[in-house]
């Protein structure tokens, strides 16, 4: 599929059969410990109706120094043209974390989505998990009873 850019840096796959592509910073940014900030990446897409990009973060960035995304994942609809920008957070408590221009900051999914009709209902039908939310699946703590 092809997605008319505008960019200084056209997004790129790592690797042959990666979901994401790269979006790197287009200014340079300091994230001090818990803050965040909105950083440009210069791209400006036209996806077609029916995708949506979703940008996600890099999971390098999380595990070593404590990058995410507030709003992950952020959601770039069909209609939007302006640039993409990522809310960067710093989790980590005690070091802060420079961006420089050209540091790959997250990833863009691009998925096609179907448009859907909500039929107003009083009942649902059931389901084997039915109302189980949050912790329904439970979990192991390692300890023997």
């Amino acid at each position: 599929m092809d997605v008319p850019i505008i960019a200084s840096h056209v997004p790129v796959y790592a690797h042959p059969g990666d979901a994401g592509a790269d979006l790197v910073a287009a200014e340079a940014v300091r994230l001090e410990p818990g803050h965040r900030a909105l950083v440009g990446t210069g791209v400006r897409l036209a996806l077609p109706d029916g995708y949506v990009a979703f940008v996600v973060p890099r999971s390098g960035l999380a595990a070593r120094h404590g990058i995410t995304i507030v709003n992950a994942p952020g959601t770039i609809d069909a209609g939007y043209r302006g640039e993409i920008k990522v809310a960067l957070l710093n989790t980590d408590i005690s070091e802060a974390y420079d961006v420089a221009v050209g540091d790959r900051i997250a990833q863009v999914i691009i998925m096609p989505v179907p448009r859907v009709r909500f039929i107003p209902v009083d009942e649902l039908p059931d389901s084997t998990r039915g109302e189980a939310g949050f912790g329904s699946t439970g979990y192991q703590t390692g300890a023997t009873s």
